[in-house]
């Protein structure tokens, strides 16, 4: 395995920095401050820079008007949106995208894909279950109905739901089958029920009732939901990893300043050692994360499957963002809790990243399991 990143994947790095350097976290009102979602949409000013410097199909193939990136190119860009909290839902929207190429059928990437690309056509992913605790892909039942299929289920906190145009939904036949369906927004049956992430984001609890699909609209494709999982999982670890350094960066900077008995507050032992600490989570959290990162970008084999890379992964993310986030409002002291300073906002933000697809008791069991299957020898 090697770390070295290629130029390629360098420059989508570098543009997203050029895109993301003027987002303000802290111009989005705090969760906190507000009876409902801190907005009614996504950052759509944006989402077209986003398109517009071509990182909205880093991983598309150049017929569809994409760079033909990888997954490692995916995380570096989304590690940059995180440093800003950048609402959009990039890490949703390219994932269903690379799914649709690399799953779906000739028709649906020709229908799709470059519109994606461009940003024209929003996608996202139902990827929470019902409850949020159970398998997504046991949420919703996928049954034949002539030459389509018939859709009945419900999935919790899907992100990005009132703004998407399509909704990827895993759905069971019966069995151990699972079937990803491309539902539109506005087709009958479609209900949303207005959810409130702890980031102040609008999710959806979206019911489909009868929902009838054409057959191009169903990807049947055995282990497409598990590569979808594995690359949204991936992708939600470079998000904590981009918000953790940046709150660490922000609690080196105040405790630099902050003076106490004279001195600053980062010349005490008992701050530098707890910062000590998250930096050594963070680089923790990079290795793990560009391991699991790796494995799908090069289908690489491994003394487990890439489920066990991303759990792994993930495991580190979600504690790691959330032992940085509680460092850094312990450090900041009463300053940290004051909702008209970022810090709040990347504090909600670290728990949202925390529980997605799953907590770390989640990935942890799935690990068990694992190895139980492939003992390592």
């Amino acid at each position: 395995m090697d770390f070295t990143f290629t130029e390629e994947q360098r420059a989508a790095a570098e543009a997203a920095r050029g895109v993301f350097a003027g987002v303000a976290p802290d111009a989005v009102p705090s969760p906190a401050l507000t009876t409902g979602a801190v907005a009614e949409g996504f950052d759509q000013e944006l989402w077209r820079r986003i398109g517009g410097a071509d990182l909205l199909g880093l991983l598309l193939d150049e017929g569809y008007g994409g760079a033909g990136l990888d997954a490692i190119a995916l995380c570096l860009v989304l590690r940059e949106s995180a440093r800003v909290l950048a609402r959009v839902p990039l890490l949703e929207h390219s994932a269903a995208a690379a799914l649709v190429q690399t799953h779906g059928t000739k028709e649906l990437r020709e229908r799709l894909l470059s519109r994606a690309g461009r940003g024209e056509v929003v996608l996202t992913v139902a990827g929470s279950g019902r409850s949020g605790h159970d398998p997504a892909g046991l949420a919703v039942t996928a049954r034949r109905d002539g030459t389509g299929w018939l859709l009945e289920g419900v999935q919790t906190a899907v992100p990005w739901a009132y703004d998407a145009d399509l909704v990827v939904v895993p759905a069971h036949t019966g069995g151990d089958r699972t079937v990803l369906a491309l539902v539109p927004r506005e087709r009958d049956g479609v209900v949303l029920a207005e959810q409130i992430s702890t980031t102040g984001e609008r999710l959806a609890e979206l019911r489909l009732r009868a929902v009838r699909l054409d057959a191009a609209d169903v990807i049947e494709a055995d282990g497409a939901w598990e590569w979808l999982h594995a690359l949204l999982a991936t992708g939600t670890c470079a998000l904590a990893l981009g918000l953790g350094e940046q709150v660490l960066r922000m609690t080196s900077e105040y405790t630099g300043k902050r003076e106490q008995f004279g001195y600053p507050l980062a010349t005490f032992q008992a701050v530098a050692v707890q910062a000590a600490d998250r930096y050594i989570d963070l680089r923790a959290m990079e290795a793990t994360l560009w391991q699991a990162a790796w494995r799908i970008a090069s289908g690489a084999p491994g003394a487990l499957p890439v489920s066990g890379d991303v759990a792994v992964a993930k495991i580190w993310a979600a504690d790691g963002v959330r032992r940085v986030v509680q460092t850094a409002q312990h450090l900041h002291g009463g300053f940290g809790a004051d909702t008209d300073y970022a810090l709040h906002r990347y504090h909600a933000w670290a728990k949202h990243l925390e529980l997605s697809l799953g907590p770390a008791a989640a990935y942890e069991e799935a690990l068990g399991d694992l190895l139980a299957a492939h003992p390592l020898s």
